[in-house]
């Protein structure tokens, strides 16, 4: 959630962590270069995340910190020192999968042959010491201070998103009942940039999950929450049944001028309702619904009759009216939980 138009509430989170672990390691009397590196990167979109990144990062930093010291006792501060310390990290990081603590650790190794000059094992555990703080410090931050609510940016996407498929579902149906299918490099354009927003919204949702392991939403919040979860979860077999059509070879269709007529009115008010959800109205979907459903099995019952071969082994008809059907229930249940 956006609590300021300037500095971003990351950023905030950042110069405070940075700010409470370099005063700890001066009353310490450690140096807070180190620990202030690893609050800088252990600042997590999730207090999940910092958790889960800081137990990688902790025994990363003490493997950095175990080969600087190692290297600068057998070649003091040199070049090849600084080549053996953060090359050795970077092996023994990824064959132990701690990737997440990759960056630290090599930074922590780098900067430590700089400083040290002598008394090395008490030098490790203080490095180790100023790790800690810095992991403990950002983490208790990101906890407590302006914690991460994705709540507004989900609904604000999902209502974005609406807009955007109701004007996609309109191209494209009418590209298809007007035979210009095969001119669909806008239609495909169109999908794939709502394919990315779907992508980046179920990357907030996820974080909010895990942010409500340690903030657990209730009340009003729960409900608009599960609901959005609930829209989300339909847009995506939306977006599926959208692709589908555009990627399957349609040719002709030998719908009569009433039925195409009650076709396109069918999709003009589907897209209506969800660029609009004011525009929604359960008893009119529902009537569109039956009239579609209608059309759909006396469609079936001809095309039994028929030998006729086509390129998918579905008529062109079936397939429009089964993902237009698809897509008019999966709107019923975005608006469900909303119109209880």
């Amino acid at each position: 959630m956006r609590r300021f138009h300037f500095f971003g509430s990351r950023v905030v989170k950042t110069g405070v962590s940075i700010f409470l672990t370099a005063w700890i390691c001066e009353l310490l009397g450690w140096p807070p270069v180190f620990a202030v590196i690893t609050a800088i990167v252990t600042i997590e979109p999730t207090v999940s995340d910092s958790i889960k990144k800081g137990i990688v990062r902790f025994p990363a930093s003490a493997i950095g910190s175990a080969y600087a010291v190692l290297f600068i006792a057998l070649f003091g501060n040199s070049p090849l020192t600084y080549t053996l310390a953060a090359v050795f990290t970077i092996a023994t990081c990824f064959r132990l999968k701690l990737h997440a603590g990759l960056l630290v650790a090599t930074l922590t190794a780098v900067a430590m042959v700089e400083v040290i000059h002598s008394n090395y094992l008490i030098s490790f555990f203080i490095r180790l010491g100023t790790t800690t703080v810095g992991l403990a410090v950002s983490t208790v931050v990101n906890m407590f201070v302006l914690p991460p609510d994705y709540t507004e940016d989900i609904m604000k996407n999902i209502r974005a998103m609406s807009k955007r498929t109701g004007k996609i579902v309109d191209i494209v149906f009418r590209d298809i009942l007007e035979d210009k299918h095969d001119q669909d490099t806008l239609e495909k354009n169109m999908v794939d940039q709502l394919e990315t927003k779907i992508m980046q919204t179920e990357t907030l949702i996820r974080f909010q999950k895990e942010e409500s392991k340690y903030h657990p939403l209730v009340g009003s919040e729960k409900h608009q929450f599960d609901h959005a979860q609930n829209q989300m979860a339909q847009l995506r077999l939306i977006h599926y049944h959208v692709d589908n059509l555009i990627n399957t070879p349609l040719k002709m269709n030998n719908w009569s001028k009433e039925e195409k007529d009650i076709i396109l009115h069918a999709v003009t008010e589907l897209a209506k309702a969800l660029e609009n959800e004011s525009y929604y109205n359960p008893a009119k979907h529902q009537h569109e619904l039956r009239q579609l459903t209608e059309i759909f099995w006396e469609d079936n019952e001809e095309i039994t009759r028929s030998s006729k071969q086509h390129p998918t082994n579905f008529p062109p008809e079936l397939i429009i009216l089964y993902e237009l059907l698809s897509i008019y229930n999966l709107v019923t249940k975005f608006y469900k939980e909303q119109n209880k």
